[in-house]
């Protein structure tokens, strides 16, 4: 058994193919097959169901594979040790982040730790919940932004902040006559919300206490992953939307005016760093923690929020 064997079998669970794990570990398809072939031989077990397509590991494969990722982070953990002899952070951090947070974070964390760590590449892609802890549990990414918690046992989860719920309503809502709003003072008929998917959609339901499939208003249905889209769909064609706490700062003053907030006890959400158990690549990843949680304001850190948020 080799680290490289193990490696191709951890590439063909996660890409469901012997071709496309080749082409991930920069090898031909008959120099992965002949190694995991031969991992196979020597532990006497099947890993792999070759008749079905995609491929799919047989069920002693998949805690033999589940294993294989834990030696192959313990393995890594050797190159971040000596990596952190080092006084400077080199090499690549993949990131998974929700949509909902992303514009808040990401412009300023990318323009700060640039500055200070440069042999770092950030990599970053907004992704859904779902396909984010996916590619935790694949290996595929070092870390996710999330909102959490998360109820899965296989990852970690560290705390960076937690912002407040807010409405944004338009001028013509019986909303707007209000200074502050409850939950039960939404029409949900007028509510424009994600589509599915995306946690928020989920958190801003529960808040309304309500779950109805229609976005926006009976005329018609509109899809989008976009916090920005939903803002203007208030703008042009009234009703009522929900948005974090954070995007409250790139509001115009127009705009601040249509911005009504919750009675207490105000709806909120944490938002977390999200890792494997094992995870590699430690210093950078609290590096970047660290870059998120020095331009956040301090009221966004306090843990008294944390008791207004709901699994």
């Amino acid at each position: 058994m080799t680290i490289v064997q193990l490696e191709y079998v951890v590439a063909v669970d996660t890409y469901r193919s012997f071709n496309a794990a080749a082409e991930k570990c920069f090898v031909t398809q008959p120099t992965l097959s002949m190694q995991i072939q031969k991992l196979e031989d020597s532990i006497g077990v099947k890993l792999f169901d070759r008749t079905r397509q995609p491929v799919v590991p047989t069920e002693l494969g998949k805690e033999v594979i589940a294993q294989a990722r834990v030696m192959l982070a313990e393995y890594q953990k050797i190159n971040e040790i000596i990596t952190d002899r080092n006084r400077d952070l080199t090499g690549e951090l993949k990131i998974g982040i929700i949509t909902t947070v992303a514009p808040y974070i990401i412009p300023k964390l990318i323009t700060q730790f640039m500055q200070k760590y440069p042999g770092v590449k950030l990599m970053i892609w907004e992704q859904t919940t779902e396909q984010i802890i996916q590619q935790l549990k694949q290996g595929t990414i070092d870390c996710g932004i999330l909102s959490t918690p998360l109820q899965e046992p296989q990852l970690i989860e560290t705390p960076l902040f937690y912002e407040n719920f807010v409405a944004y309503v338009a001028n013509c809502s019986k909303l707007a006559d209000k200074k502050h709003i409850g939950p039960d003072d939404i029409n949900v008929d007028e509510l424009w919300i994600l589509n599915e998917g995306h946690c928020m959609r989920d958190q801003v339901l529960n808040i309304c206490q309500r779950r109805k499939n229609t976005k926006g208003f009976q005329h018609y249905e509109y899809n989008t992953g976009s916090i920005e889209t939903l803002k203007r769909m208030v703008d042009e064609n009234n009703g009522v939307t929900i948005l974090p706490e954070l995007a409250l700062a790139d509001l115009s003053q127009t705009q601040q005016e249509k911005v009504r907030f919750f009675r207490s006890p105000e709806p909120a959400r944490e938002i977390s760093m999200v890792t494997q158990k094992n995870f590699v690549k430690r210093r950078m990843i609290e590096a970047v923690k660290a870059e998120i949680t020095g331009f956040v304001p301090d009221k966004l850190k306090d843990k008294k929020r944390k008791a207004l948020i709901k699994a």
